[in-house]
């Protein structure tokens, strides 16, 4: 993207730069998921919720493609956060 610098950083969890990302895409990432196994972004703590977008606007940018055609990342569980107590009753709301 030319309004972002190439050492801007992206994912703040695993300090993946703008400069990453374009290298990922030039290895074949054509999608969130790509991106995600080259250089780890959205792999951190949030887990994506911060990055993602950010991630899919250089994506579509550097590939001229669409949101929808790039992807998102999957979910992964858990949800909220679930005590150990929960966990040995198995108790799962």
């Amino acid at each position: 993207m030319d309004n972002f610098s190439d050492d801007m950083i992206v994912c703040r969890c695993e300090e993946v730069t703008v400069a990453d990302i374009k290298r990922a895409v030039k290895e074949g990432a054509r999608d969130i998921v790509g991106v995600k196994r080259r250089v780890r972004a959205g792999m951190g703590l949030c887990q994506g919720r911060i990055c993602e977008k950010l991630v899919q606007q250089i994506l579509c940018a550097e590939l001229g493609l669409k949101p929808d055609q790039v992807g998102s990342a999957s979910a992964r569980p858990p949800v909220r956060p679930v005590s150990f107590g929960e966990l040995a009753e198995g108790v799962v709301e």
